[in-house]
């Protein structure tokens, strides 16, 4: 998936997110509740965004990792939603993410994307047909102006950037669990 695609359609767009949505879904599908709240070992965590100084450096669970990407796929997509209908893009966010802890069970986590699935789709109903691809802002990480699409498509990116974070904490809760003696 790429950033930006002049060619990409809304129908590209909610295949990719069936698509992605489905990928994570796979990858959580032989997952206990113990596995959704497993700490990960991860060197490389380093949350430079967190609201608090000690979550820095915090690991993250998996229910954690899956609040965290569907928010972000989220806000892209209803700000795509504003920038198709024309809206002008405003400062700040259009962001809100269920509490990390508040995710403790695997069933949580498929309702969370699914329900995520369902709003990211929802978004797209709502651009009109042409969407104003015209209408764009400019973002400090990205060099080129930034259309509904494009931003659209940066949530999807930002899932993708979660997958292999996904993996990782799946295998090692899934060592730690085959791991654990036998009573």
């Amino acid at each position: 998936m790429s950033q930006q695609r002049p060619s990409m359609t809304v129908g590209d767009l909610r295949r990719d997110t069936h698509q992605m949505i489905d990928q994570m879904l796979g990858l959580i599908a032989d997952c206990t509740d113990g596995d959704v709240t497993f700490v990960p070992v991860d060197a490389e965590a380093n949350d430079k965004f967190a609201a608090n100084e000690a979550d820095v450096k915090l690991s993250w669970t998996l229910g954690h990792v899956i609040a965290h990407t569907t928010a972000s796929a989220e806000e892209a997509a209803f700000i795509a939603a504003e920038l198709a209908r024309g809206v002008p893009h405003r400062e700040g966010r259009s962001r809100y993410e269920i509490p990390w802890q508040s995710v403790t069970t695997i069933a949580q986590c498929r309702s969370r994307l699914e329900e995520s699935r369902r709003m990211r789709l929802a978004s797209l109903d709502v651009w009109p047909n042409p969407p104003h691809l015209d209408n764009t802002f400019t973002h400090s990480r990205y060099p080129d102006p930034i259309n509904a699409v494009a931003r659209f498509a940066m949530g999807l990116k930002h899932d993708e950037s979660h997958l292999g974070q996904i993996e990782k904490v799946v295998a090692q809760a899934k060592q730690a669990r085959y791991s654990l003696p036998q009573l």
